[in-house]
């Protein structure tokens, strides 16, 4: 975001018209569910996936005539002269999206139980209010917006308004305390979005001993920097460029990186920078600095407190959300995964069900039906690089080796 909002107040847009017209054409990913950690946790799901069992009296394995549903069965096709029935769909449905659905399901389950253990309600005033602003954020009606939704994304009003906006209100109202934007937080805001950035090549590696190789080749070499980019580096976008990489802000998510790359000069090359985040390694060859975008802050301070704000509202939401998600004993008979806190047995629930279910993040195992057996997800593991030497390895938590 910070990149195009440079970009684009370079070329006499502002970032602010610029970005509004880019989400809304684009599509709606950008606002669809309001806080980030939502766009993960609540995809797409038909509508009222809630709303009850399937229209069947019937078992599932009852068979009708040729050329007719099966008894009870409400009948969605006919294909010359056989129907399908609405057991066969969601069958169908089940094997295709079944762990997605199930999931979200889980998620709003979740939070709804958390809302009722607090006393907070979400009321349909308030869903209505919030669609309302989101709306007039890009200058469009309710029904244009619900029409924009349904057209481009396939969200129902309905659903958008239970699934997305009402989870939303109700994660806000669990975290609770109202963010507070300070002068500092303004200021780095101002220097990352408008400030000078550095300009880059980089090599990434993933290992220390590889990283060292190519670093002395390039010391030696330096003109030979984006062809060794092309010929070693992990990285396959900047790699293609031959290392060429967006322009390094200060204050964004990589620290350590910014603060090396900001104290090269133009035709510099940087020591080997450690990512042990993601077990890689970046090199560094300086192209100079960009220039400063605007000078006066008091000019988007409005813009940048807004947005400010909405950063941390979604880090207080995700934040809360994970809490929850570890309070809550969420026994999923479909994955044969178990997560969260101390297993809640009910004997009704849980009678005669003799599978066990597959523990995650230590928690203990449950049993699930045999009719509803599923693979366990497999974890995966990396491992660490020995230790670097002093002289050409500079720590970092940055979490990713390319600036965003």
């Amino acid at each position: 975001m910070s990149e195009r909002m440079h970009s684009s107040s370079q070329s006499g847009k502002t970032p602010h018209a610029n970005r509004k017209m880019a989400w809304a054409v684009g599509g709606t990913a950008l606002v669809v569910l309001g806080a980030g950690v939502l766009i993960q946790v609540f995809r797409a799901q038909p509508a009222y996936p809630q709303a009850g069992p399937a229209k069947s009296n019937s078992p599932a394995d009852a068979k009708g005539k040729p050329g007719e549903a099966r008894p009870g069965q409400e009948r969605l096709a006919r294909v010359n002269n056989e129907y399908i029935a609405y057991d066969d769909v969601a069958a169908e449905a089940m094997q295709r999206h079944g762990e997605e659905v199930l999931e979200a399901l889980v998620n709003r389950k979740i939070i709804e139980q958390a809302c009722k253990a607090r006393g907070i309600d979400v009321s349909d005033a308030e869903i209505s209010e919030e669609v309302m602003k989101i709306a007039k954020k890009f200058n469009m009606a309710v029904d244009q917006w619900y029409q924009m939704l349904q057209t481009e994304r396939k969200i129902a009003p309905m659903q958008y308004r239970r699934d997305v906006v009402w989870p939303m209100i109700a994660l806000r109202k669990l975290a609770g305390e109202e963010v507070v934007v300070t002068q500092k937080d303004l200021k780095e805001a101002f220097e990352r979005h408008y400030g000078p950035r550095v300009k880059a090549r980089a090599i990434v590696l993933n290992n220390l001993r590889h990283a060292t190789e190519v670093w002395a080749k390039a010391k030696a070499n330096p003109e030979n920097f984006g062809k060794l980019a092309a010929q070693y580096s992990v990285e396959p976008g900047s790699r293609s460029l031959e290392g060429s990489i967006p322009p390094i802000p200060r204050y964004s998510s990589n620290p350590e990186l910014e603060r090396e790359a900001f104290k090269l000069k133009e035709g510099e090359i940087s020591g080997v920078i450690q990512l042990p985040k993601l077990n890689q390694f970046i090199i560094l060859l300086c192209e100079g600095q960009t220039e400063q975008v605007l000078d006066d802050p008091s000019r988007v301070e409005g813009q940048l407190r807004e947005e400010l704000k909405e950063e941390k509202t979604q880090e207080a939401v995700a934040g809360v959300f994970e809490q929850i998600k570890k309070e809550a004993r969420v026994d999923n008979y479909l994955t044969r995964q178990s997560t969260g806190g101390p297993k809640k047995k009910t004997a009704a629930a849980d009678a005669g069900q003799n599978n066990k279910v597959t523990p995650v993040s230590g928690t203990k195992t449950s049993s699930a039906p045999a009719s509803q057996r599923a693979a366990g997800a497999a974890s995966t593991g990396a491992a660490s690089p020995g230790p670097a030497p002093a002289s050409s390895v500079k720590k970092s938590s940055a979490a990713s080796p390319v600036p965003r």
